[in-house]
């Protein structure tokens, strides 16, 4: 008789949890948390320790994962490739007119981006240093600076090629179609960003924010052509991957070779130090999204092991047999989740564990997808593990309270949006039937 039959059934998991939550609570990095709390189960189980590094290596040996570091990377060359302030300018000149003027060029240039960058942090840093400096210095409030471009960076996950969505893709086996998924998130994020126009309009027609001049239908025309090369990007990945021309993999590589193609010899705005540093950020990010998902994938593999999803499943069904209450307390527990650990290791760990549930219930493996980003990436603005609200302070220069003090407007808007996803299928669903 083993040490785990001694104590009795049911031990392993707190001694799995157990080890995650309080490495996490000492500080240490969240991948290390999932592999040490996998390392310690698998001993205790009595199996050989070469399970964890077998499915380390199986959670980073899936094709898929090659868009990952493409397309990060061509974000990065975006990023530094004078994309945004483009951008920017034609978002200005769009919608700079309407109440709370650049608070809705914010937000605008925040789904212009996103449907580049696919990053919510890169999102963040590139609009954020652009507008949070040019709003304060036309008398908006730091606070509302930072609130609105770090709402609005959620956006991006939603667009392609957002990497999230592909991760969600390969957590639930491989079985989703990353190019319904690209498709199924354009109107949800589209109603994000009118529902983030609403709220900034009101809080600032509060505050008595200006509007700024409205340049003309030439200058925006002239803006559309300037900007036009790097929204093209947009196209290539989602009609290539759309259309079948190529797979996600193969659309990642097409557009890191435009976006040099583009920054090098059309905007020739990419120095060569640009370039070192647009590698290096690439390198750093794939490298941390990669050790993240490998030693998720051990922890979810134990999460199998134990049966987990299908104890959930069970538990779900005895508080109740109503999807709309089930729905519910999922979206509660991935909000609760999403205020302690970010989003990539989330969505590894959590996929295995509810989407069987929601599947249950008869919610799409598509749809739900869709919410799981939204409502992770909502987590990804809240205290105290937010990483896109550190960085949006950083880049405002404000302290974390002063911007949380005032956001709720925002999360307001965030959360109506994913209510509305996760009720009404059809805004996640309609857009890729008309593909099929």
């Amino acid at each position: 008789m083993g040490f785990a039959d001694l104590i009795g059934p049911g031990m392993e998991l707190w001694v799995l949890f157990g080890t995650f939550t309080v490495l996490l609570l000492i500080g240490t990095p969240v991948a290390f948390c999932l592999g040490v709390s996998s390392f310690a189960t698998v001993l205790y189980l009595g199996l050989p320790p070469v399970v964890v590094f077998q499915r380390l290596n199986s959670g980073v040996s899936v094709f898929s994962l090659m868009a990952i570091p493409f397309f990060i990377f061509a974000g990065e060359l975006m990023v530094r490739g004078d994309i945004a302030r483009r951008l920017v300018a034609l978002a200005g000149a769009a919608v700079g007119h309407f109440k709370g003027g650049l608070g809705q060029v914010n937000i605008l240039a925040s789904v212009l981006f996103g449907g580049i960058s696919g990053s919510a942090a890169a999102d963040t840093s590139a609009i954020g240093g652009l507008m949070v400096p040019q709003m304060v210095k036309r008398g908006y409030d730091a606070d509302y600076a930072v609130n609105v471009t770090v709402t609005s960076s959620i956006i991006a996950l939603m667009l392609p090629p957002s990497h999230n969505l592909i991760i969600y893709s390969i957590s639930a086996g491989g079985r989703i179609s990353i190019a319904d998924l690209f498709t199924a998130g354009i109107i949800p994020g589209l109603i994000l960003a009118l529902s983030l126009m609403l709220a900034a309009y009101i809080v600032a027609r509060r505050r008595g924010y200006p509007t700024e001049a409205f340049p003309g239908g030439r200058m925006v025309l002239t803006l559309i052509v300037s900007a036009l090369p790097g929204l093209i990007l947009v196209a290539i990945i989602f009609g290539g991957v759309r259309s079948g021309v190529f797979t996600a993999s193969e659309s990642s590589c097409v557009a890191v070779v435009y976006a040099m193609a583009v920054t090098f010899f059309m905007y020739r705005s990419m120095t060569f130090n640009d370039f070192v540093l647009a590698v290096k950020g690439a390198v750093r990010t794939t490298a941390m999204v990669l050790l993240v998902i490998g030693c998720a994938a051990s922890f979810g593999w134990l999460l199998a092991f134990l049966k987990v999803p299908a104890h959930m499943v069970d538990f779900m069904q005895s508080v109740s047999d109503n999807p709309i209450v089930i729905l519910l307390l999922i979206n509660v527990l991935l909000l609760f989740l999403g205020t302690f650990m970010d989003m990539s290791p989330l969505i590894v760990i959590t996929t295995p564990i509810f989407l069987p549930v929601a599947m249950a219930f008869g919610v799409d493996p598509v749809q739900f997808g869709i919410v799981m980003i939204l409502n992770l990436g909502i987590g990804l603005c809240t205290p105290p593990v937010g990483s896109v609200l550190f960085v949006g302070c950083a880049v405002g220069n404000i302290p974390i309270w002063d911007a949380v003090r005032t956001i709720w407007p925002f999360y307001f808007a965030s959360v109506f949006t994913l209510l509305l996803v996760t009720y009404i299928p059809v805004l996640s669903l309609w857009l890729p039937s008309l593909f099929h």
